[in-house]
């Protein structure tokens, strides 16, 4: 089995139910590494980490089901799946974080906490998100089973049963775990060997990439003869990309003229390295969560600064305006209780997520199934009926409020 990432698997749920350290217990990988984030003890970007669902033939199920490469006797685990973990923000600011995130998950574990009532507002609102893109694959982990009783337990257990009947997702397994003391782990990466199915892929050229987090991977001091190019991480939609080749990356740099005037410009590089994790490869290709090498100024990819882009062989140009068929949610998502969403309005600002893509817009034309929006800045449109999450500002809250596909 290779160890090249095949499918990426998001971690979502309310802020502070163990997204993380769900993560880590699976990867050994703690995924919140931004100052901020281990300042504040919450994840701020969206986390990456790299894990196996590995088998031990001397043992027997669920405990032969684990995510280690060496088994307990000692040999060798053979390794069943490689995946990536998409570690999403679960705080309600961060919404549109965890949106953009969601377009690369082929797969999804809903972490919902044991010791608080079911469902919380982001538990609401991130389910509502997968449902937006279309995703089938599901597991929800009842975290931090170890801090109730029995009772307690088996109470939200119950919340949880009822909160997803209402779902597409209604028949997803629910599994008790305790991320902290890796307690049912096992049985949980049995679950994902068994029902997490890898997406049927297209391969060949032209690749195309979506650009989630990019860097400046040069250390601070580093010599101007020993500087390398910037770094963009996400993940290939479709297609393939190889070393050596030519890529465009689109809408590009932003820049700023005299008199206030911006205007963006593609960019043209190289790809000089590719890595899924820590294995360098000579191929991108869709499945897993990748980094890519390029001849790019360090400076324009240092801190996200290229995330939203597009990028591939034949990237599409960028758009100001769109044409969205939408549908608004009956009710309003992420708060307490039940709330009737009102209708879009001409001239109202919202925020359109369309690939790992963020921005505002304004309304210039609505009615009950059809939005033309304004960008303030361009977008690229890179499929057809590309699927589009709308949010608005909702009691002082950017709040997912429904979704469309931009019509061609």
């Amino acid at each position: 089995m290779s160890l090249i990432p095949t499918m990426n698997i998001g971690v979502v749920g309310h802020v502070d139910h163990g997204k993380t350290t769900l993560v880590q217990a699976l990867t050994g990988q703690w995924t919140a590494r931004h100052s901020e984030e281990l300042k504040k003890s919450m994840t701020i970007k969206l986390g990456y980490a790299n894990g196996y669902i590995s088998y031990c033939r001397d043992l027997e199920p669920p405990e032969a089901y684990g995510t280690s490469t060496v088994c307990p006797n000692g040999e060798k685990a053979e390794i069943l799946k490689s995946v990536s973990y998409i570690d999403a923000p679960g705080h309600e600011i961060l919404m549109a974080t965890m949106l953009a995130g969601s377009v690369l998950m082929d797969a999804a574990l809903l972490v919902i906490a044991a010791n608080e009532p079911c469902p919380q507002p982001q538990t609401q609102e991130h389910l509502a998100a997968l449902e937006i893109i279309g995703l089938n694959q599901l597991i929800v982990v009842q975290n931090k089973v170890d801090t109730v009783d029995k009772e307690q337990a088996k109470k939200n257990y119950k919340q949880i049963v009822d909160f997803i009947s209402t779902t597409r997702f209604s028949k997803a397994p629910i599994i008790p775990v305790s991320a902290l003391h890796k307690v049912n782990i096992d049985v949980l990466a049995l679950a994902m060997y068994k029902l997490f199915k890898e997406p049927e892929r297209i391969l060949g050229k032209p690749g195309l990439m979506l650009i989630a987090r990019s860097f400046d991977v040069n250390p601070p001091g580093t010599p101007p003869e020993r500087l390398v190019g910037g770094v963009v991480g996400g993940g290939v939609i479709r297609g393939e990309i190889d070393i050596d080749d030519e890529i465009e990356i689109k809408p590009g740099v932003r820049i700023e003229e005299k008199g206030g005037k911006v205007r963006y410009e593609p960019l043209v590089t190289r790809v000089v390295s590719i890595k899924y994790g820590d294995i360098a490869v000579d191929k991108a290709r869709p499945g897993g969560l990748v980094a890519i090498g390029t001849t790019l100024d360090p400076s324009l990819t240092k801190a996200d600064r290229m995330r939203g882009n597009v990028l591939g062989h034949n990237v599409p140009d960028p758009v100001n305006s769109l044409v969205i068929e939408y549908r608004l949610f009956e009710k309003i998502a992420g708060i307490k209780g039940y709330e009737k969403m009102e209708p879009i309005k001409s001239r109202e600002p919202i925020i359109i997520t369309i690939g790992t893509m963020v921005g505002m817009g304004i309304v210039t034309k609505a009615t009950s199934d059809m939005l033309e929006v304004t960008m303030r800045e361009p977008v690229v449109v890179y499929q057809d009926r590309a699927t589009v999450a709308i949010s608005r500002n909702i009691k002082g809250r950017w709040r997912l409020a429904g979704w469309g596909y931009v019509k061609a």
